[in-house]
């Protein structure tokens, strides 16, 4: 099937568009990419002592629980007693947040917040199966911005696949999911 005149611009702006760095106030967490291989699914829980984002990931591996401001890991279990489930996705946090069960998105389906106080997410595969993750701050979607100045194409997953993208309940955190990794972006 042909994409039409339209659709075939889309793909090409998309395209040609480089991966660049998020605006003001976004700035990346820690080193920026946190090596997580096997990496099937996170979520996000609130640090009831700092109020920080947490972010918990789901691996092959285990679970961990990272600070979504300083980029530290707090807490990892290697050998957790389940996985996902029910029909939020949730399993059980960890460290400060062991009482709560926390949703995950990932491998198993489910999602992020893709909208928070005027910033939108948007998650496009112009060469599937490698997905971009796009940035759009304003109101006007993607395709009607120029890139850089409303819509800023921040992640390319070409390297691993894709699990999810999204932000935190709070709006402050940003983060992209693959199979070997985990980045995050902060606002203030």
């Amino acid at each position: 099937m042909a994409l039409t005149p339209f659709q075939q611009q889309l793909r090409d702006r998309v395209l040609d568009a480089e991966v660049t760095a998020p605006p003001e106030p976004w700035r990346p967490v820690g080193r920026g990419m946190v090596p997580v291989g096997g990496l099937l699914g996170i979520g996000f829980a609130t640090d009831p002592g700092t109020g920080h984002d947490l972010v918990l990931v789901v691996s092959s591996s285990g679970h961990g629980l990272f600070d979504a401001v300083t980029g530290e890991k707090l807490e990892r279990e290697y050998d957790p007693e389940e996985d996902p489930d029910g029909p939020d996705l949730s399993c059980p946090g960890l460290g400060p947040v062991a009482d709560l069960r926390i949703p995950v998105a990932g491998l198993w389906g489910g999602g992020l917040h893709t909208s928070a106080d005027g910033w939108e997410v948007e998650v496009v595969a112009p060469e599937w199966p490698h997905h971009r993750v796009l940035l759009v701050g304003g109101a006007a979607p993607a395709w009607k911005g120029t890139h850089g100045e409303t819509w800023w194409h921040v992640f390319d997953s070409s390297w691993s696949t894709f699990r999810a993208a999204g932000f935190s309940p709070s709006g402050r955190t940003l983060a992209v999911a693959t199979s070997s990794d985990l980045t995050l972006w902060s606002r203030a």
